[in-house]
């Protein structure tokens, strides 16, 4: 196993979670119920973390989170549901879980 992505938003680890099953890479979490342990080890040791399962899918998940999460000029987005800001990254509404409903060009 190889670790792919750590951040301390646990919402952002799940969302790269969430990509990265969605191409059909495996991959585990670990440290993600270690937030309890701050102050006892660094708040950097008790991030949430990403696994690829299988090493193979390395490159491929590194390619898919970069290519993901790096789109710095993408905008915001209003859930049409509960008129929550989200940003670009999320699929769904960090709030009430809606999907993202595609806007048309």
């Amino acid at each position: 196993m190889k670790l792919i992505y750590t951040h301390e938003n646990r919402f952002l680890v799940g969302n790269a979670h969430n990509i990265l099953e969605q191409a059909g890479i495996r991959v585990v979490w670990k440290n993600e119920f270690a937030s309890s342990a701050i102050g006892e080890i660094s708040p950097f040791d008790t991030w949430p973390e990403l696994w690829v399962v299988d090493d193979a899918d390395y490159d491929q998940a590194t390619t898919i989170i970069s290519s993901a999460l790096s789109k710095p000029n993408a905008p915001e987005w209003v859930c049409k549901s509960c008129a929550e800001n989200n940003d670009a990254a999320f699929e769904l509404c960090w709030n009430c879980q809606t999907e993202k409903m595609e806007t048309a060009q």
